[in-house]
């Protein structure tokens, strides 16, 4: 069969970022320097570099920066970054950002948060609140209109990335209403704005979320990304395209750990022979090996169809990818440290590093108990 230019050109974009990832952090000496010996996520130096290779913009708009392509592009994209350990977690983030301003939000702030994160700029979105997690609907914080703006006052928790963040797209209470998802509306807050706390929590994984309080936070009317009081068809556009950046994501960890535990059993030596060789070992590699190229299939093909048809209905698809392949990593993740043995407990190898950034998977961007809820739903259940 023959390939078409599309195919070919996304072929050796793959190939160009498997390069960057080898040439950038293609040794765990690499890595952690860029990572402070694994403490941190995100390294905004690499970042820009990939903005500055064009990269970062592939799903966006040419108009503010971007290359015009699509979701199959984006997950491409961060599961090839993910899969060759480039500490760049704030991507991701900044991309779903991005993406809802871009779909909802002024020309102005489309140049400004578009084109800067084209450009290499870091944003966090900022919905979890400590008592509304996976009910999203249920949250406090509050931002009263007031003639010069909105008056910010409440607490968000589980923040991404917010430390590194040029600004964050808040999720929050303009208004009451009858219904909980009323009076929902999301506005751009710098993160040097007056009455903005952040502060980091320590995690498993490093230095990756935070908390973030507001006192008195003042910002402008034009901070309104969207309808005042209507930002819940908007937040839930959204949610469907972080799950399936999360899957990819997650498939590249995944990807990335089966080969570290590929290829242990295939020079670790026991008894005489490679401990891959025996059928307790090499039935496991051919189970995960399995299961991720149904995953590969799931979140290609759940891109696609989101390419396709970018104004339908994936609710159900994008849960289905964000839960078969974050609960195959995390699995794929124990699997490898158990054919490790103690090996895969030390750090000397990525198998503890890989266990700690995979294990959180099932829960950040909605847990897998949330997912099989939203795709029982989805067959009237």
């Amino acid at each position: 069969m023959v390939s078409s230019p599309a195919e070919d050109d996304r072929r050796a974009f793959v190939e160009a970022v498997r390069a960057f990832a080898r040439r950038e952090c293609g040794t765990r000496e690499q890595r952690a320097a860029l990572t402070r010996g694994g403490a941190e996520a995100h390294n905004q130096e690499l970042n820009r570099r990939i903005a500055e290779l064009g990269w970062s913009g592939v799903a966006m708009r040419p108009e503010w920066g971007g290359s015009g392509g699509g979701v199959t592009d984006a997950c491409l994209l961060l599961e090839e970054l993910a899969h060759g350990k480039v500490p760049v977690f704030g991507l991701g983030i900044s991309m779903i950002v991005a993406r809802t301003v871009q779909e909802f939000g002024t020309d102005a702030q489309r140049s400004d948060v578009v084109g800067g994160f084209c450009r290499g700029e870091v944003y966090a979105v900022a919905m979890s609140e400590p008592d509304s997690g996976s009910d999203v609907g249920s949250l406090s914080c509050r931002a009263e209109p007031v003639e010069d703006g909105y008056r910010i006052n409440g607490q968000k928790t589980w923040i991404s990335c917010a430390h590194y963040a040029r600004a964050i797209l808040l999720v929050c209470r303009t208004a009451p209403g009858p219904d909980k998802h009323e009076g929902i509306s999301m506005l751009l807050v710098p993160t040097d704005t007056p009455g903005l706390t952040i502060r980091s929590i320590d995690t498993l994984g490093g230095r990756e979320v935070n908390e973030l309080y507001f006192t008195d936070a003042v910002v402008p009317a034009d901070a309104l990304v969207g309808v005042e009081g209507g930002a819940w068809p908007q937040l839930m556009a959204g949610l469907n395209f972080e799950r399936v950046l999360c899957a990819a994501i997650f498939l590249g960890n995944a990807r990335a750990t089966f080969d570290d535990a590929l290829d242990y059993v295939g020079t670790r030596r026991q008894f005489g022979r490679p401990i891959g060789s025996f059928q307790a070992i090499g039935h496991r590699i051919a189970d995960l090996a399995t299961e991720l190229e149904c995953c590969a299939l799931l979140v290609h093909d759940v891109a696609r169809k989101m390419d396709r048809d970018p104004g339908g209905r994936w609710s159900r698809q994008a849960s289905m990818a964000k839960l078969k392949v974050t609960e195959t990593a995390k699995r794929i993740s124990i699997e490898g440290m158990q054919m490790m043995g103690g090996a895969g407990y030390t750090t000397e190898y990525d198998m503890e590093q890989h266990l700690r950034r995979n294990i959180i998977s099932t829960v950040f961007a909605g847990t897998s108990e949330m997912q099989r809820d939203i795709i029982a739903r989805s067959y009237r259940l």
